[in-house]
């Protein structure tokens, strides 16, 4: 295969995984106030980095980024449109840390492209977020942002990060996607 023909087959199979990201985005398995969710949006981009490279992963990390913010419009300013969509979703990218490294990499690629997403919402969250917060949150006294923000997106980042790598892990188990991810397909 040549390299026009690899470079708009990663172009394309980045805006399949971009679209999937956001459906995904949109199957929540719980909701917060202020827009928290748990999902398993961070996937494609995770498995889309483990295929192609870090790059790559953060360039649709980025694209995914702006279109999450253009269809949630859930922002305070542009703080938060960069630090909680544009930043934070392209740091999923970081997944292509793993790249062609077999299950280690899945492993650690993925669970490095969640934590950071979810260091990026973590500073959000106790900078910007941090004036809403409730005085009492699962029961607990809040008088830290920062502790605030760590449970908060705790529950949705770090719940949605653990369920992606469970299922990214799962994937890499499968023949026909450890060679998709691995790459094994383009001749």
């Amino acid at each position: 295969m040549n390299k026009q023909h690899n470079v708009i087959r990663a172009l394309s199979e980045g805006a399949i995984m971009i679209a999937a990201g956001e459906v995904l985005g949109a199957l929540k398995f719980g909701h917060l106030p202020n827009g928290g969710s748990v999902s398993l949006m961070m996937l494609p981009i995770i498995v889309y980095a483990l295929r192609w490279g870090v790059a790559d992963g953060l360039l649709a990390g980025l694209v995914m980024g702006v279109l999450d913010f253009m269809l949630s419009g859930e922002v305070v300013g542009w703080q938060s449109i960069f630090g909680d969509y544009i930043l934070a979703i392209a740091l999923i990218g970081l997944a292509g840390l793993g790249h062609k490294k077999g299950m280690p990499g899945v492993v650690v690629g993925s669970i490095v492209g969640c934590l950071g997403r979810f260091a990026c919402v973590l500073v959000t969250g106790a900078t910007i977020w941090g004036e809403y917060m409730p005085e009492t949150f699962l029961g607990l006294t809040m008088t830290n942002e920062w502790f605030y923000s760590f449970l908060y997106n705790g529950i949705t980042v770090g719940v949605s990060g653990i369920l992606t790598v469970i299922v990214c892990i799962a994937l890499y188990n499968l023949d026909s996607t450890r060679k998709y991810i691995l790459g094994e397909d383009i001749a």
